[in-house]
């Protein structure tokens, strides 16, 4: 092919904002894109049109969309937005009017054709060449693996059903050959999501279907033992504490997948829970974490709360600390309130908390798990864990344990291991802990 003809091949810039279900989309639809003979560039200047792919979740991610819109309507003119902020587009049309499409979230075919539209594709034999995984905008050895759309439950602080609809689970053979693709490609770790992982399968009455001559079920325990075959770390994220997920505890013993599971409790005061309407009787979550930690020693919780949720009192706030103590969760985010519109609970006539009292309370929220968390750590001082290198450079290496997921938890940071790669699995020696964070040395 002549150096002209690649020229004339329609490149696109692509910004994908918000959570892993997010990138998710923006990686489906770079794959059919790419398959269609586009390339991707790596600044707006340089391509001929550019995908925004929003967050709408929380009032701060909608400003961040709008200003990543504004960059690439500034730096290149021909943008086209998708994503969960484009199910309300209202906002987008009155601040960018000359974007070139608007999308809801899901909507691969329209973003495709918003393309072919604005930058019509040249196909061509030789350069629509597509890695059969797909792209990723991960690194290559490790992926996320979305297993359903939309959400059944209502929490009161959360829009995500209006944006993108009820629970829509996938077959369960579409996800396994997802996961085989994957693991054939050199990814070492399948980090599995959903809006309701545990609620899998529900919608579509856990519907049997094969995948190399044997029969599954599209339910939470089967996924989780099928997933195991393929030899590789398997992390689930955004389970719901319903009771079926002890099922899967001893997969976990059994080294089938990863002794983690991240679990958004949002908070702990019965009171506050009722407002936010959450699901799964939360007032026992307590002594089902307890009797988790029993059945699987090794396991680690990670979770993600709320604090200044509307009505909350100091004393309900001063609850979920004390439950925080007493259930000693590994990993732990925390998020002020933000009042989304839309969202049932501006609607449920409850006292606003002032931003002040939201940041006093995040302060002392942090302070407790900051101390949980580095306790935790120092046990592991002395210990060998094996970990998953993401990094390597010339002063060293850093990686996850098992403990650990991706953006989200610490790290473990490796002296002395430039002679590794990334995607290498090995044995590492704890040497010294933070809050946060680990630090070792690989194990001769």
């Amino acid at each position: 092919m002549t150096t002209a003809a690649k020229k004339q091949n329609p490149k696109l810039g692509v910004v994908s904002l918000g959570c892993p279900k997010a990138l998710v989309d923006s990686e489906r639809i770079m794959t059919h894109l790419r398959a269609e003979g586009y390339s991707f560039s790596a600044s707006h200047e340089g391509a001929d049109a550019v995908i925004v792919n929003t967050c709408g979740f929380l009032d701060s991610a909608k400003e961040e969309s709008l200003a990543a819109i504004g960059e690439a309507m500034a730096a290149n003119g021909k943008v086209i937005v998708t994503g969960c902020m484009g199910a309300e587009p209202e906002q987008i049309e009155a601040k960018y009017p000359n974007v070139l499409a608007i999308t809801g979230p899901q909507r691969y075919e329209e973003v495709i054709s918003a393309v072919h539209k604005a930058v019509p594709p040249m196909h061509d034999p030789y350069t629509d060449l597509v890695p059969e995984q797909g792209l990723k905008l991960t690194p290559r050895h490790y992926a996320y693996l979305k297993i359903s759309e939309g959400c059944n439950n209502r929490c009161s602080f959360c829009i995500i059903p209006s944006l993108r609809g009820d629970l829509v689970s996938r077959p369960i053979n579409q996800v396994l050959y997802e996961a085989e693709k994957l693991a054939k490609a050199g990814v070492k770790e399948l980090l599995v999501i959903s809006q309701d992982t545990s609620a899998y399968g529900l919608d579509i009455k856990y519907a049997e279907s094969k995948f190399r001559d044997q029969l599954w079920k599209a339910s939470f325990y089967d996924l989780c033992d099928a997933l195991s075959q393929f030899g590789i770390w398997v992390r689930l994220h955004y389970v719901y504490p319903y009771p079926h997920v002890d099922k899967v505890l001893p997969l976990m013993n059994e080294g089938k997948i990863l002794p983690y599971l991240d679990i958004p409790f949002q908070h702990a005061s019965p009171t506050v829970l009722k407002n936010m309407r959450r699901p799964a009787h939360q007032e026992k979550t307590a002594n089902r974490i307890h009797a988790w930690k029993q059945a699987c020693t090794d396991l680690t919780l990670r979770s993600t709360f709320i604090v200044g949720f509307p009505g909350e009192t100091e004393e309900e706030f001063q609850f979920l600390l004390d439950w925080l103590d007493e259930v000693q969760l590994d990993r732990v985010g925390c998020f002020k309130y933000e009042p989304v519109s839309g969202a049932k609970a501006n609607d449920l006539g409850l006292s606003e908390i002032d931003e002040a009292v939201k940041q006093d309370r995040w302060n002392r929220f942090m302070e407790v798990q900051q101390r949980i968390s580095a306790a935790k750590l120092q046990k592991k001082i002395g210990t060998v864990q094996e970990v998953l290198v993401d990094a390597v450079d010339e002063n060293g290496a850093d990686g996850r344990t098992k403990a650990d997921a991706p953006e989200i938890d610490g790290k473990i940071f490796l002296r002395d291991a430039a002679h590794l790669k990334q995607g290498d699995f090995v044995q590492v020696k704890v040497e010294d802990a933070d809050e946060y964070d680990l630090f070792g040395v690989p194990v001769q």
